[in-house]
């Protein structure tokens, strides 16, 4: 996995993680878990990317 990508996926997952903690602050469920679903899709591409170098050693 390049380092872009890496940054990448950590900057979408930190994204969510603060939409998610300004849904609980406003006590806004819709936000909260729009935020968990980012985190969510992060971490499968992540995981996604680090198969396909497992693949490619």
């Amino acid at each position: 996995m390049s380092a872009t990508d890496k940054a990448k996926n950590k900057a979408d997952e930190m994204a969510g993680l603060a939409k998610e903690k300004f849904g609980e602050a406003t006590d806004n469920p819709d936000k909260k878990n729009e935020g968990k679903a980012e985190q969510v899709k992060a971490n499968l591409k992540d995981a996604a990317e680090k198969v396909k170098d497992a693949f490619h050693k």
